[in-house]
């Protein structure tokens, strides 16, 4: 993360914009065309379009890193315990892709000792790209990524997936969040975390999030001035419970963080 430099060498770097690469290649040939769509075991839908992505980038990392770990959604992980694992979504918004909708992303994210070191936000239909580094600029289409400024909560603009993925216990702070920023929306998935980056967004607030849906956004946020954290206001990684906060200013963040913590355990 931000302020303890980067252990990540160039060369993977250059390798992370290869698997987007390679994932993109997959989606580009899948998108608004008819294919069948699957139920997986928690009712999310899934197609060939994520599961061909997915193995694209897994036979490159076996290729040319094969000492890395790799924690993906489709075909689950490998060597966790390695140095450095690779975290990958192949799509990102599946719902968005089945759709039509070019709001879906591929995450790539890899991790140093379990910390996202780099992260990249792919839209391959439209053609843009979000790459952060630990200790670097974050950029988009190769220029440096500024949030802006939003110091209070009632001028924010915010994201999140969809106001029903908030259940139990996660309905009364989505509502006190609903309630406080001056414009909700919705159904951006990843997009979203760029548009916060690039300064078009001030906040968004997600929750039942899995690692390979949220480790990539941490450097992109972070290398361009934001704060990303799970709602307590503690650091992501492969053991959070899946409840994100990122703002693009961390005046925001905190009134944020407070109505969203102000009832958890």
């Amino acid at each position: 993360m931000s302020g303890h430099g980067t252990v990540c060498p160039q060369e993977f770097i250059t390798f992370a914009g290869r698997l987007a690469n390679a994932a993109g290649e997959v989606l580009r040939r899948y998108f608004r065309t008819p294919i069948a769509i699957d139920d997986k075991s928690d009712a999310s839908p899934v197609t060939i379009a994520d599961r061909e992505s997915e193995a694209a980038m897994r036979r490159l990392i076996a290729a040319h890193q094969p000492q890395h770990g790799v924690f993906g959604e489709e075909q689950g992980s490998d060597r966790l315990d390695a140095e450095f694992v690779w975290v990958l979504d192949p799509i990102d918004g599946t719902r968005a892709f089945i759709t039509g909708k070019p709001s879906f992303g591929v995450l790539i994210a890899l991790l140093h000792q379990g910390r996202p070191v780099l992260g990249i936000i792919d839209q391959p239909i439209i053609g843009e790209r979000w790459v952060g580094v630990a200790g670097m600029p974050t950029t988009f289409q190769g220029r440096h990524a500024q949030v802006r400024a939003c110091p209070r909560l009632d001028a924010a603009y915010l994201y999140t997936t969809a106001p029903e993925l908030f259940v139990g216990d996660d309905v009364a702070p989505w509502a006190r969040i609903h309630d406080a920023v001056k414009h909700p929306r919705y159904g951006a998935d990843c997009y979203a975390y760029g548009l916060l980056a690039i300064g078009f967004v001030d906040v968004v607030v997600e929750t039942t999030l899995k690692p390979y849906d949220y480790c990539a956004l941490v450097p992109v946020i972070e290398g361009a001035g934001g704060i990303i954290t799970d709602w307590r206001g503690q650091s992501l990684g492969l053991d959070s419970d899946g409840r994100v906060l990122a703002c693009g200013d961390r005046r925001t963040h905190a009134q944020a963080l407070h109505l969203l913590a102000s009832e958890q355990a």
